[in-house]
């Protein structure tokens, strides 16, 4: 039975609401993810565009963003630590730069969020390894110049630290999924196109990035496995390790976002395990499957997934 042990922490968000919760409430929420088997947390990001989420010299300086009131990344390694999990810090977006081809400058910006974090915080027991937050479907711009540098450069820092990307598959679900004008499926990658475009991917990241946890709800929940067994196969052979994301959020709802239908999830999880895949982590816990989030479907959500692993 494939369960999930590992979760996103989405600070700073980019399309879910805040909960601004204080460090009282983060400490429940981590008490609730310890209960459901929860051992890894991955900080989504340290800043988006202007802001940020702990307060990183560099890019107040170099990107010109707001110093937070709260230092979230040391919160969250302070909790993990309490609640013996490891910590993976997920690095900064732009929004800018990649959209304007200054890959070198995105590259730059997250190299000196890299070291600073790591000269403030890398000698924290929590801190396990590194998140690259830009997500990609397909090979575009250059962002293999951008993983395979900035993975490399992480783990040259932190003498070795693990490095993971949560990369999405170009399907129906892709974009404006919940308007069925636009999700035609038209634009879908096939199964064959998909390993091959991966395949050059990955065969340009050895030694930059060791775990690969593919999204899995952009394509239709019922081809799912058929490309669960593809990423598997080909992140295995090139000596990663392969997780899948399995979003506990739907993108079949006319809202963006509300917690799943766990009959969904359960049959995520299920494909995953008959694809052969061993680790499962969730974007993303606080929000969609929490007993404290702000929606009321996560409250649910969280009982049915503790009935099914205390089965």
């Amino acid at each position: 039975m494939l369960k999930i042990t590992a979760t996103f922490l989405d600070e700073i968000s980019w399309d879910i609401p805040h909960q601004n919760w204080t460090p009282a409430k983060w400490d429940q929420d981590f008490a609730a993810m310890k209960k459901a088997g929860i051992n890894t947390v991955v900080m989504i990001r340290s800043g988006l565009a202007r802001w940020t989420a702990w307060p990183c010299e560099y890019l107040h300086k170099n990107a010109a963003t707001a110093m937070p009131e709260t230092d979230l990344l040391d919160l969250f390694l302070t909790l993990a630590e309490k609640y013996e999990m490891r910590f993976f810090l997920g690095l900064y977006h732009s929004r800018y730069y990649t959209l304007h081809g200054r890959w070198d400058k995105e590259i730059d910006l997250n190299k000196g969020t890299a070291l600073e974090a790591w000269q403030k915080y890398g000698s924290r027991k929590a801190f396990a390894g590194w998140y690259l937050c830009q997500e990609i479907s397909v090979n575009s711009g250059n962002i293999i110049e951008l993983y395979a540098g900035l993975g490399k450069y992480c783990k040259e820092i932190s003498g070795g630290l693990p490095v993971m990307i949560s990369p999405f598959i170009k399907g129906i679900k892709e974009g404006n999924e919940w308007n069925p004008e636009l999700a035609t499926g038209l634009a879908s990658i096939s199964p064959e196109d998909h390993e091959k475009e991966w395949r050059n991917i990955l065969s340009q990241l050895k030694g930059a990035v060791d775990i690969v946890a593919f999204q899995d709800g952009h394509v239709d929940i019922f081809e799912l496995q058929s490309y669960l067994e593809i990423n598997r196969r080909i992140i295995e052979e090139y000596g990663m390790e392969c997780w899948t994301n399995c979003e506990s959020f739907d993108r079949d709802m006319p809202i963006r976002f509300l917690p799943i239908k766990w009959e969904k999830m359960l049959y995520k999880l299920k494909a995953a395990e008959a694809a052969g895949i061993k680790n499962a982590m969730t974007f993303e816990f606080s929000h969609f499957m929490s007993p404290n989030s702000i929606y009321a479907g996560a409250h649910g959500l969280y009982e049915c997934y503790l009935d099914y692993i205390n089965k």
